[in-house]
């Protein structure tokens, strides 16, 4: 079976999760064209994208721009670092970062500065230049985060579940709503530990938590009577 080719239209997509700067909105009419010339994209996802491009091209740009912070930037379950939905902060996602990196790499692709190689636009470019079987397999290796991103798009009504609806469909699935785990709330998300709140060998306990102190002697401390924690704080 063969697949068609959707270059441009990755490239497209790529650009249309991008910050919706000028340059974007000033380029709008020739992602229109690419987008219908190369009619890789389904004709009613297609219009879905084009209401998305009319608003970012003819919309209010403060608004369009502050409402990409607030969709993109402040949730998890929108955000469009990939590894995000795989590692989260996990020690993996430092290797995972170099092996895709070096992936690029590999094909001639060079991240620019302050490039992360997980963020979903970078990753698209770089599908856009392999084979349409390549690129069609790279795509539906990542269906499920696409899912993911695509079911937080449609609970929020944005308008951009239109592009990841298109991803998912250029990598032969079917674009569905599947179960999302609600983001916390920016103030829980990002609280900090309260310093020295309660001691224990487990950690850190929740806040108003009673937690034991614990007092070992070592045997310096056993010949002189004093605590492990006195004689940390004895001259």
């Amino acid at each position: 079976m063969a697949h068609p080719n959707a270059s441009l239209s990755l490239r497209v997509l790529a650009r249309l999760l991008s910050y919706p700067d000028a340059e974007l909105r000033a380029h709008v009419p020739d992602l229109r064209q690419a987008l219908r010339a190369e009619g890789a994209v389904l004709p009613t996802r297609a219009a879905e994208l084009d209401v998305l491009m009319t608003t970012l091209e003819r919309g209010n740009a403060i608004e369009n721009e502050a409402e990409y912070v607030q969709i993109f930037d402040r949730g998890r379950s929108t955000s469009l670092h990939l590894f995000e939905h795989v590692h989260g902060d996990s020690r993996d996602r430092g290797p995972a970062m170099i092996d895709l990196a070096q992936t690029y790499e590999k094909a001639g692709l060079f991240l620019a500065p302050g490039e992360m190689p997980d963020y979903l636009p970078v990753v698209l470019e770089f599908v856009s230049t392999q084979p349409p079987k390549e690129a069609r397999a790279f795509l539906s290796e990542m269906a499920h985060i696409f899912s993911v991103i695509f079911s937080a798009l449609q609970q929020r009504h944005s308008p951009y579940a239109s592009v990841l609806g298109a991803l998912l469909e250029l990598s032969g699935e079917r674009a569905q709503a599947v179960k999302t785990v609600p983001d916390e709330e920016l103030d829980i998300a990002w609280e900090e530990p309260v310093a020295f709140d309660g001691c224990s060998s487990k950690g850190q306990t929740k806040p108003g938590q009673s937690q034991p102190i614990h007092f070992v002697k070592t045997e310096k401390a056993l010949a002189g009577g004093k605590s492990a924690v006195q004689q940390g704080v004895s001259p």
